[in-house]
């Protein structure tokens, strides 16, 4: 074993190594020289001694000798040499027998990507810690690779029916023609009738238009979605009649966090406090009648200062307070588009480090792996999904039926 080999101590890493969750931590084996140590540490594993080791005389098992074989790899063709034992009880791991590809280990770099690690930071690390030197384009090699898996993952299948669809836009920065863009990545947040989130797609666009939230609820139906019982989005002029032009008996719940922030920003500081006071009251009453009442009151009191914060009010009464008609549990996940802002606070959280995406095909496979890692942990429905799911039977009865069919 050379000197720059010994760098890497893979031994004492596999001690601890169950599961191919386990093996994710193992990075050195991106090359022929990681993956020969991992075989080799593999079979010392197994037989409980290192090669050479006295401890392995009369153990009933020892080495003999090695197979060689050729394994595919995104850096091409590799030839290793696989050892063997004599009782012939090795199975290895790294590349398992009748297989030929290294793509296991390959999820190791996708997983570092989807973490918000830019490919330099994945070679600086790897040539730091394990002593192994990779290419940028090694890695971008890799993760390339999800774009077919993302392909496929847009197009799947979806539910006949969703309970609620939050609708939202992250904008990132993307290099487009020589020049830095903003462009709105269009996400798709669905409510399933287990009471578990999932996220139906994402859409890269440069803008946010109600006219390309149309070709969203298009695709959607494309993929199998028949019916939605709750769309709620913020307030973008036109959302609702292009949510309604593909499900036309959808309610629309516009977001009460946008349309207060909305607001907000024509009240100067020093009426802030006692504005948003009087506010709470509409959107906080116990029914619709109750916040009729109290919206006049609050107009009569800031229209003459506020107009322009008054008016969307007005416009937009209907959407803003459909939520009234359900119970207070449907309303808590209906009023706010704050469960799809939590997963773009978690999306953001693994992108960063990436302040300029160089493609939108870059853009869309960063955040996809980040919301793969973020669906890992929707393993539960949301909470009092039971009484919750008891409400919308008792309120959409006949539109459960299309789940049967």
């Amino acid at each position: 074993m050379s000197k720059k080999e010994k760098q890497i101590d893979f031994g004492n890493m596999l001690d601890e190594v169950k599961t191919m969750k386990d093996f994710e931590g193992v990075m050195g084996s991106l090359y022929k020289q990681g993956i020969q140590q991992l075989l080799e540490s593999e079979m010392s594993h197994l037989l409980g001694y290192d090669k050479n080791d006295p401890k392995g005389n009369n153990s009933g098992n020892s080495r003999n000798g090695h197979t060689t074989k050729k394994v595919r790899s995104s850096d091409g063709e590799l030839e290793i040499s696989v050892p063997r034992d004599r009782n012939s009880e090795f199975e290895p791991m790294i590349v398992p027998k009748g297989q030929s590809t290294t793509e296991k280990i390959e999820q190791v770099i996708i997983g570092l990507y989807s973490r918000g690690m830019s490919t330099s930071d994945i070679t600086q690390q790897i040539e730091e810690i394990y002593g192994i030197n990779i290419s940028k384009s090694f890695i971008s090699t890799i993760t390339g690779k999800m774009l077919g898996h993302i392909a496929e993952w847009q197009n799947r299948p979806l539910e006949p029916l969703y309970l609620i669809l939050w609708m939202d836009c992250i904008v990132v920065k993307v290099r487009h023609e020589g020049r830095i863009v903003n462009k709105s990545v269009y996400i798709v947040l669905g409510l399933k009738e287990d009471g578990r989130k999932e996220v139906l797609g994402l859409w890269i666009y440069q803008g946010e238009s109600a006219s390309f939230w149309l070709n969203v609820m298009t695709d959607l139906k494309e993929r199998g979605v028949q019916d939605v019982l709750i769309a709620c989005t913020d307030n973008l002029a036109g959302f609702t009649k292009a949510i309604q032009a593909s499900f036309p008996q959808a309610i629309s719940q516009l977001c009460m966090v946008h349309q207060i922030r909305n607001s907000i920003k024509y009240v100067p500081w020093n009426d802030r406090k006692a504005f948003l006071a009087d506010l709470k009251l509409v959107y906080k009453a116990t029914n619709l009648k109750e916040a009729e009442e109290q919206f006049v009151q609050f107009e009569e009191k800031w229209k003459s200062k506020y107009p322009y914060a008054i008016r969307s009010w007005k416009a937009n009464w209907k959407e803003l307070t459909a939520y009234f008609e359900y119970p207070p549990e449907m309303r808590k996940i209906m009023y706010t588009t704050n469960t799809i802002e939590g997963l773009n606070r978690g999306i953001r959280k693994f992108t960063k480090t990436k302040t300029i995406f160089p493609s939108d095909n870059a853009a869309i496979k960063s955040i996809y792996l980040a919301i793969d890692q973020i669906e890992r942990k929707w393993t539960m429905p949301i909470r009092k999904w039971n009484l919750i799911l008891n409400q919308f039977l008792i309120k959409f009865e006949s539109r459960f039926k299309i789940l049967k069919n």
